[in-house]
């Protein structure tokens, strides 16, 4: 999905080295860590955070919206970076709230849980989540890792499935976000899963326009993207089938401290949640990728729309 610029003067430039010191160990944003906090509730405001895709902002920015119509004051701070980056700076207050993505975050807090339906995933999260972190119920939206190819690529080599991988061992380059090489659903998981070995590994973007335009081009085969991409249906690509269950449920949901989880919070955010669909959140993501609207601008417009601010 594509990158924005940070929006609303949030982030100022001199956040960048802050962004790196935090991957490297540094657990706070702006480089100098920060206490918990404590108390549990809204009233001091709350701090959003997202990921460094078009979804993920776009769902901050729609619970900021409902946020806002509960009476909570908010602050977005979009396009963070990855989930290495966003969790360390939630655990030391330097956001509040995040939206997460149930079987991603269960595979980066516990590898080897086998969870996989949304109710015994709910339940892991809640087991695997560190102190002062919890998870609010999931939404009905939902949105799942995929690997792609183009239909002349699936004729050419009998591809239907990511088991089919396989018999190309060595052949074929994938391209994804640098993180996916490394991840479970990602290039780990499927030599593990699959006993899938690529050519090569193509670090680009996250569903953005660098990994989708190398997919068109020819320049990987193998693409990493997401299931609400309408790119999907209308460039014609074909998802590979996930026979071995490699990649889990990804139901939407709330990542937040305890130090802001009142009633107040939940409530709207469960509001959203239980509107939400799936199918809408993919026509959201259109606005901001295909017609380049702004993700606020987006969720704003949702948000009214349907009766949510």
């Amino acid at each position: 999905m594509n990158r924005r610029t940070l929006l609303g003067g949030l982030f100022a430039a001199a956040s960048v080295p802050a962004l790196a010191a935090c991957s490297s160990g540094v657990t706070s944003l702006d480089g100098q860590g920060s206490s918990s906090g404590g108390g549990g509730s809204s009233k001091g405001g709350v701090t959003i955070g997202t990921a460094n895709f078009t979804e993920n902002q776009v769902l901050g920015y729609l619970y900021a919206a409902v946020l806002q119509q509960a009476g909570v004051k908010v602050k977005v701070r979009p396009n963070l970076g990855t989930r290495e980056i966003v969790i360390p700076a939630l655990k030391a207050g330097d956001i509040d709230l995040l939206p997460e993505y149930q079987g991603a975050l269960l595979n980066y807090l516990a590898p080897k849980d086998a969870s996989a339906e949304p109710g015994t995933m709910q339940n892991a999260l809640t087991v695997a989540l560190p102190g002062g972190l919890q998870v609010l119920p999931y939404g009905q939206a939902a949105d799942s890792d995929c690997f792609v190819v183009t239909r002349a690529t699936a004729r050419k080599y009998g591809l239907t499935s990511l088991a089919d991988l396989a018999k190309q061992n060595g052949e074929l380059v994938i391209g994804a976000a640098p993180e996916v090489k490394k991840r479970r659903v990602g290039a780990v998981g499927l030599k593990d899963v699959y006993g899938v070995e690529f050519k090569e590994f193509k670090s680009l973007d996250s569903d953005g326009p660098l990994v989708k335009g190398a997919l068109k081009k020819g320049d990987v085969d193998v693409a990493n993207l997401f299931t609400t991409d309408t790119d999907i249906a209308a460039n014609r690509w074909v998802v590979l089938t996930d026979p071995r269950n490699l990649i889990p449920s990804q139901h939407i949901v709330p990542l937040i401290a305890d130090r802001k989880a009142d009633d107040t919070v939940r409530k709207a955010l469960a509001r959203l949640g239980n509107v939400l669909t799936t199918e809408q959140l993919t026509q959201l993501n259109s606005q901001v990728d295909n017609d380049k609207k702004d993700p606020e601008d987006v969720a704003d417009a949702y948000a009214k729309q349907h009766g949510l601010a």
